[in-house]
């Protein structure tokens, strides 16, 4: 059955199924003109949103409308996560050509509704639309945080650590196997297409992270990039080591092939919402000892300078290190 049969009312009835998996704090979710949440006592409010675009950002050819669904929460939930909050509520707006399948929409939130369990986040609301081309999602996440917990860019200090969650460049490493396609060849490639088509935001690391750090930024347009922007906001110069860039083995297998250098694939792929950080040295060393900070790896270090980011190679020599992520308009 195409959507066009199914109607825009048919559609609310369909997806607002098992969408409230935290019930005490929503008076009203779908089907009313507005959501009526209750906010926590003395927490802040945080407001993420992200766009998703058929053809810019997403391809139904190598993309399933599982992942679509799945990544669309996780790429806002890695905002919220890099500011020390909990996910809480989100609205999505789809803009869907007439002849979708209803089984691609069903399909679609069953991803949203699946990482929305996960991290307990209510599906609240959003809008429908049709769309004359092409595929267009939008999901606004909110969550709270403790004000004495807000993590932003512009606190770090000279004598900061320079920290970063889990691994970098995978997920673009992913994206290019799967233009390449039959990237099922190769033993290596499950994980990193797995990391680009579904990333896991680090929420229990922010909130972990969110009582140490100084300052935090979620990679979603490449190391290089985030660097560079918590250097602009903190006014600080942001010296990083090449040797300790954590690239996995699957990364490194994978530049062979695609004929790249996966610390590339780090400094500019983008996508892999891994969390960057700056923490005072004392502040690491009582952080306690789980899951979440047997992945973290220290990268770098902040020092006294004019504002920007240097990467210092094996040898000792150092190069500015430009913000050349992913640029919509450049």
């Amino acid at each position: 059955m195409e959507l066009k049969q199914l109607g825009e009312f048919g559609l609310i009835d369909l997806i607002k199924e098992n969408t409230i998996v935290d019930p005490a704090s929503v008076i009203v979710g779908i089907g009313d003109d507005a959501a009526a949440l209750l906010p926590s006592p003395r927490q802040l409010q945080l407001l993420a949103t992200d766009m998703l675009i058929e053809s810019v950002h997403f391809d139904l050819t190598t993309t399933t409308p599982w992942q679509l669904g799945y990544k669309a929460i996780a790429v806002n939930l890695s905002d919220i996560a890099a500011m020390g909050g909990v996910p809480k509520h989100c609205v999505v707006s789809l803009a869907l050509p007439r002849n979708v399948q209803v089984d691609f929409v069903r399909d679609l939130y069953q991803g949203m509704k699946e990482i929305c369990r996960r991290f307990t986040v209510n599906i609240v609301g959003g809008d429908t639309v049709s769309s004359p081309q092409g595929l267009v999602l939008n999901v606004a996440v909110t969550g709270e945080v403790e004000p004495a917990r807000l993590q932003r860019r512009s606190g770090a200090k000279p004598g900061d650590l320079v920290v970063v969650t889990g691994e970098l460049g995978n997920s673009a490493a992913g994206l290019d196997l799967l233009r390449r396609g039959h990237w099922q060849e190769f033993v290596f490639a499950r994980q990193l297409v797995t990391c680009h088509l579904t990333p896991q935001p680090q929420v229990q690391a922010g909130l972990l992270l969110a009582a140490f750090a100084n300052s935090m930024n979620d990679i979603s347009d490449g190391l290089a990039s985030e660097a560079n922007e918590i250097a602009a906001a903190s006014q600080v110069a942001v010296r990083l080591f090449e040797q300790q860039i954590p690239l996995s083995a699957e990364l490194t297998a994978a530049s062979a092939v695609l004929g790249n250098a996966a610390l590339d694939y780090a400094l500019y792929g983008g996508e892999d919402y891994q969390l960057l950080f700056t923490i005072e040295p004392e502040k690491l060393r009582v952080l306690p000892a789980n899951e979440i900070t047997a992945q973290l790896t220290v990268i770098g270090e902040i020092v006294r300078g004019p504002a920007g980011v240097e990467l210092v190679a094996a040898d000792g020599a150092a190069r500015g290190l430009a913000p050349k992520g992913y640029n919509h308009f450049g």
